[in-house]
């Protein structure tokens, strides 16, 4: 006989293996989680404050951060593309040439071609080791390092203390842990999105007083090149694979195929992502620290 919905529920045992599979589950994503990374917190408001201070470059490395371009959108079947776009080794990348096709097709901006190009843009992320100083949020990371993405908008407080547009203002490098400064992380929820414009570097101060405790936290830094080594990347057959199942839910027959198959050619739409004119992200063959601030106003010149 049937036990009905009441007398199954009411079996312990039931619930047991459901509590186990929940904490299996949970734990499988927990995992997943790079411990490795800060993350501000913000409260209900979508309000958040911490300081940071922004590290040098690791042992053996010649700029202090990494630029990567990615893609994140989910095609038209439900299924998410998220992958590092090529474009950040200055190479060729599938989304960014289909970017380039639907962009031409039309120069009408409301065009479908180009709507769907914007949702498929590639997106920019720095990457730098930070020192937590106060995170009142999660106080457990205070006095530890960790890596922190940011993007455009911080990348720009960095750039204008770097090269200040006021002749009564000193250049500053954020980076040097003896002479530059604490970073006051601002965020507030502005129109339901995230903003960073209150954030702001505090006067210019050592890191610590001690040489032996700045040498030991220099030590502690992260590795970033390796963000940019080739298995953080797919191959472009790889990608394009990936792009046309996401696109067409499962596979392309012939007839979405010839939509879809892009020409190799450089975007020529800013909005969309250039791969021609896209410089080659920081490597200790191309850029030496004298050149970091040329390389900051070419990164912001290109975004």
């Amino acid at each position: 006989m049937a036990l009905s919905y009441r007398e199954l529920s009411s079996k312990s045992s039931s619930f047991d293996r459901l509590k186990q599979e929940v904490n299996k589950m949970a734990s499988k994503t927990e995992s997943k989680k790079d411990e490795r990374f800060w993350y501000p917190n913000v409260d209900k408001a979508g309000n958040g404050y911490a300081v940071i201070r922004f590290l040098d470059s690791p042992a053996n490395e010649d700029m202090p951060f990494v630029r990567l371009w990615n893609h994140g959108f989910k095609g038209p079947a439900g299924q998410w593309y998220i992958e590092n776009s090529l474009t950040t080794l200055g190479k060729t990348d599938p989304v960014s040439e289909l970017n380039s096709k639907l962009w031409n097709e039309s120069a009408d901006e409301n065009a479908p071609g180009r709507k769907q190009a914007r949702d498929q843009k590639r997106k920019l992320t720095y990457i730098s080791n930070v020192y937590v100083i106060k995170d009142a949020a999660n106080p457990e990371n205070e006095g530890k390092t960790f890596l922190y993405k940011f993007g455009k908008k911080i990348f720009d407080k960095i750039k204008e203390k770097m090269d200040p547009q006021f002749e009564d203002e000193k250049p500053m490098n954020p980076f040097d842990m003896i002479k530059g400064a604490n970073f006051k992380l601002k965020i507030r929820n502005v129109e339901g999105y995230r903003n960073y414009d209150k954030s702001e570097f505090d006067e210019a101060s050592s890191l610590a007083e001690d040489d032996d405790e700045i040498d030991r936290l220099w030590k502690s830094c992260y590795s970033l090149q390796a963000f940019l080594a080739p298995d953080q990347f797919k191959s472009y057959d790889e990608l394009k694979a990936k792009l046309n199942k996401v696109l067409s839910g499962g596979g392309y027959d012939n007839e979405d195929t010839s939509r879809v198959e892009t020409t190799r050619q450089a975007e020529s739409a800013p909005s969309v992502g250039r791969t021609a004119s896209a410089p080659r992200s920081p490597s200790a063959s191309s850029v030496g620290k004298d050149d970091s601030l040329s390389f900051f106003e070419k990164l912001a010149e290109d975004d």
